[in-house]
């Protein structure tokens, strides 16, 4: 989700008229982050042991 976001992030720098990325791939990462930690802390997510 990280690497989704990151690419969200160079779509709308090199676009400019698909400026509404930005804020979307912020997201992405901000909560691709919160999971990873979340998942490297041992908890479940989603009912699941790993977050893949």
């Amino acid at each position: 989700m990280v690497g989704f976001g990151i690419f969200l992030l160079i779509v709308a720098a090199l676009v400019p008229k698909l400026a509404v990325l930005w804020p979307i791939g912020m997201i992405a990462i901000v909560v691709g982050v919160i999971l990873f930690i979340a998942g490297a802390l041992g908890h479940a997510i989603g009912g699941r042991r790993h977050y893949y």
